[in-house]
């Protein structure tokens, strides 16, 4: 992955706002870097661990769930984020993050196979938030009620790298989730 410099994508975007990052979070999106630990990949129960494992076939999750070890790669290349992530040694999902606007207002445009997302930020506690704003498929808009709600965060706990993701359905409930707490190599 192309190396990153400490004016990129990211540091633009959030203008003096980066300085409300942790620290480590800070370097990490300066440089870029490589995180390593393991994920835990988890269902919903019944009709909505179906529909989780279907859902994690198509963005690159392994539909088997468990603990796995897990690494990101994390760099900058075109004025966008790319963030590789790879499941068990073998199933990658790849993503590329286009900055539009600058933050509060602002957004990130995901692009990861067929979907594309329009994600803001919030910042708590030294971390940040993706917030879906939009969604596309083969640039065809989608409504997002008939989307899963997406809840994903990143920050640091007790020097470690700390990330969810998660989706939910109404009536549902959680479908499909990974989390874990990740070391910079």
């Amino acid at each position: 992955m192309p190396s990153a410099e400490s004016d990129n994508a990211v540091t633009r975007w959030f203008a003096a706002a980066f300085a409300h990052l942790h620290p480590l979070l800070q370097d990490l999106h300066r440089r870029g870097g490589t995180l390593r630990g393991t994920v835990e990949v988890r269902f919903g129960s019944g009709l909505a661990g179906r529909v989780g494992r279907r859902l994690a076939r198509r963005i690159g999750v392994p539909a088997a769930g468990g603990v796995l070890p897990f690494r990101v790669e994390i760099g900058h290349a075109d004025g966008a984020l790319q963030w590789n992530r790879c499941f068990g040694g073998d199933r990658w999902m790849r993503s590329t993050f286009h900055p539009h606007g600058h933050f509060p207002d602002g957004y990130w445009i995901e692009r990861s196979g067929a979907i594309t997302l329009a994600l803001r930020v919030d910042l708590a506690d030294g971390g940040w938030r993706w917030r879906c704003v939009g969604a596309r498929w083969h640039g065809l808009p989608l409504p997002l009620a008939l989307l899963p709600r997406t809840d994903a965060y990143k920050r640091v706990r007790d020097g470690r790298y700390e990330f969810h993701v998660g989706f939910s359905l109404p009536l549902l409930g959680e479908v499909l989730a990974y989390a874990g707490l990740l070391d910079a190599e």
